[in-house]
């Protein structure tokens, strides 16, 4: 039987070892772009302020919170707000409507539909330029003039009056508090939300908000806003995401 000269051996385990070498490398290597590229991928949190952090407001907030993002609740009176954001933790933070609107780089705005004019007039400078989500509805046995307004000339161009130099986009108006405390993150088909505007950077902000709250954005255009208003078959409903986008005629 013949013998394998030492020096030969020894070259074959040199390149094998080398050949191993390589092939975990390799392997490594393809673990540290997938994770480069989960994390490239992964949106940053957002700073969101909330004006209006009632019901709607303080429980949408609530879902941010704990999707990662930093959230300032405000009302008229925000000490009320103080044990509700303790208790979300350091996330969660409370301050005046203006404070809100100059932490956020986000607005949520989720009050009365009446109190928007005069949340333009004392807040406007500080609002241009920023997202504004707007879940406020025009109620107008309510809210009055100016929800007749939005009702005769759309609640899009009514909103954007008041508002003016925002990157306006609706969205959260629809579906009542308990279907979005009881229905977000669900198993199996989820629940759509219309997310309707015109600015396409705005609409991809508020699409993102909507799935880190755990629902599934139904895009359109602004002028098809008043289709998911007071008053329509959708509204206060908990929509499964098909239906919701065959009501609204959308694709996405």
């Amino acid at each position: 039987m013949s013998r394998i000269p030492r020096r030969v051996a020894s070259r074959r385990t040199f390149l094998r070892l080398g050949l191993l070498w390589m092939l975990c490398g390799a392997v490594f290597g393809l673990q540290l772009d997938a994770s480069a590229a989960q994390t490239d991928s992964a949106a940053p949190p957002m700073k969101i302020g909330i004006v209006g952090s009632g019901k709607l407001g303080g429980t949408v907030g609530t879902l941010w919170v704990k999707a990662g993002h930093e959230v300032m609740f405000s009302s008229r009176h925000p000490e009320e707000l103080k044990e509700m954001a303790s208790k979300l933790g350091p996330r969660a933070r409370v301050g005046t409507v203006s404070e809100a609107i100059a932490f956020g780089n986000v607005i949520l705005l989720a009050v009365p539909y009446s109190a928007l004019p005069q949340i333009g007039r004392e807040n406007g400078s500080a609002l241009a330029g920023k997202i504004v989500v707007d879940a406020s509805n025009p109620v107008v046995r309510r809210d009055g003039a100016v929800a007749e307004e939005a009702v005769a000339n759309g609640v899009g161009p009514t909103s954007l009056k008041y508002l003016p130099g925002v990157r306006y986009v609706r969205a959260f108006n629809p579906v009542g508090t308990a279907a979005l405390e009881r229905e977000n993150h669900r198993e199996g088909t989820p629940i759509g939300m219309p997310v309707a505007g015109d600015d396409a950077q705005a609409v991809k902000v508020a699409s993102q908000l909507v799935r880190d709250a755990g629902f599934e954005p139904v895009v359109v255009p602004l002028s098809r806003a008043m289709a998911f208003a007071p008053g329509t078959p959708i509204f206060g409903k908990a929509t499964p995401v098909d239906e919701l986008r065959k009501y609204l005629g959308s694709a996405q």
